[in-house]
């Protein structure tokens, strides 16, 4: 049986879905800190830092396989660091310790580029570099990092985690991130509406399709054991593109959609990311590729938008 934590999520929400198509939707658990009263499946609501109630719920349902997803993303977690420190680590220290006691066979951890700093290459971004995030979300990452490697070579657990670029998808609004103005955007031009931007018009970040990343981590849980050979998180790599690279991308569909830049706090988040990653660890030990880039994102971005608000394509 498999537990998903932060299954309405942007990622949660899509994993969740795929999960119950591989495996089938009675070995599928969601849970959140939030009701989904249109869930369809196993569902219990559950905040991940009380940990009597997480221990109960994998001993309920016999879990085997956890997928971590709550967390506090960069730009939410500035507003009230010391808040988002705790919700961040307790819940992931509960769910190591709960894999730990109750002999979890796999776990799932979320990484991300946050846990870069401005001491990092900034182009193709190597595995190891040094770590010193500015963020309080980037801090409780490289944290996780440490604890998950921690666990695996003190304990044995089998955990693995993938630092995920900026993920843009569809099927859900955005999250509180730094990169969230990538999906934003797309509603923006599909309302035919002005989009104001946090970012500057050349802040380059590296980015993903939803797709491609849930294709990443099932393809990751499903390596086999020997496969994995890192075991803090591993870097993970699609495209990398401007506001104003996507901006173009958007007007072969939209000729008039405009775009104001006002760069906020958020700016220098971003100015201390990376630009672009190199992911070729990950491309060795267990295959990885990216299917995706910019202009086919776009596509499948505005024809999905557009059914949701019912609005023709262009």
């Amino acid at each position: 049986m498999i537990l998903i934590i932060g299954a309405f999520g942007q990622l949660g929400s899509v994993l969740t879905q795929k999960l119950q198509i591989k495996w089938g939707v009675n070995r599928v658990v969601a849970s959140d800190i939030t009701v989904n009263t249109n869930y369809k499946g196993l569902y219990e609501q559950l905040d991940a830092t009380n940990y009597k109630a997480l221990e109960q719920i994998v001993i309920k349902y016999r879990i085997t396989e956890i997928y971590h997803l709550a967390a506090i993303l960069s730009a939410n977690g500035e507003k009230d660091p010391l808040r988002s420190w705790d919700i961040n680590m307790t819940s992931l220290l509960n769910v190591l310790e709960v894999s730990r006691t109750q002999r979890i066979h796999k776990i799932f951890y979320p990484s991300s580029i946050a846990v870069f700093g401005p001491n990092a290459d900034s182009v193709n971004t190597p595995q190891s570099p040094n770590l010193t995030p500015e963020t309080i979300y980037g801090m409780s990452k490289v944290a996780g990092e440490n604890w998950v490697n921690y666990y695996h070579k003190k304990y044995g657990l089998d955990i693995r985690s993938l630092r995920y670029p900026g993920i843009i998808g569809y099927q859900s609004f955005p999250g509180g991130g730094t990169t969230d103005y990538a999906v934003d955007i797309y509603h923006k031009a599909i309302k035919n509406e002005h989009f104001l931007c946090f970012l500057n018009s050349s802040t380059q970040l590296p980015m993903m399709f939803m797709d491609d990343a849930i294709r990443a981590t099932i393809e990751l849980m499903d390596a086999p054991k020997e496969k994995i050979t890192v075991r803090t998180s591993y870097n993970l790599a699609s495209m990398s593109f401007t506001p104003k690279e996507l901006v173009k991308s958007i007007q072969k569909y939209y000729p008039n959609f405009k775009i104001t830049y006002q760069p906020d706090s958020r700016q220098n988040i971003a100015n201390s990311w990376p630009k672009s990653i190199d992911d070729s660890k990950a491309r060795v030990d267990w295959g990885w590729q990216s299917y995706f880039d910019l202009d086919q994102m776009t596509k499948i971005m505005i024809e999905k938008l557009s059914e949701y608000y019912s609005i023709a394509t262009v």
